[in-house]
């Protein structure tokens, strides 16, 4: 119980320190992410069709920077489809390898 509070404890501080909603590097640093790969055709069916990439595989990206992602880099971002991303987007967790990947890669601080 004690080892479980402290896992708990230590994610919430991870994620204090790697805030998405002042970051969005996973969503900015690669047009060949996200992919979509787990996701069943209901899920997908209901990603808005603007933010789909043309060949469906993936979310649409404007350079290297998804398509539904608003705001700026590192001060203020938002996903605007949040609750209907999919699976590889829910995956990606603050601090986690992916995030602290695309951080590097953008120049943020990991």
């Amino acid at each position: 119980m004690v080892a479980a509070a402290r896992l708990s404890s230590s994610r919430r501080e991870t994620a204090s320190v790697f805030d998405c909603q002042s970051c969005g590097a996973c969503c900015s640093y690669s047009a060949e992410w996200p992919r979509f790969s787990t996701e069943d055709d209901a899920q997908l069916d209901r990603i808005p069709e603007q933010y789909v990439a043309a060949d469906l595989s993936g979310m649409r990206c404007e350079g290297v920077r998804c398509s539904a992602l608003s705001g700026e880099i590192g001060k203020s971002t938002a996903c605007g489809i949040y609750e209907l991303r999919p699976d590889v987007c829910r995956a990606c967790m603050p601090g986690d390898a992916e995030c602290l990947m695309a951080r590097r890669a953008i120049g943020l601080p990991v």
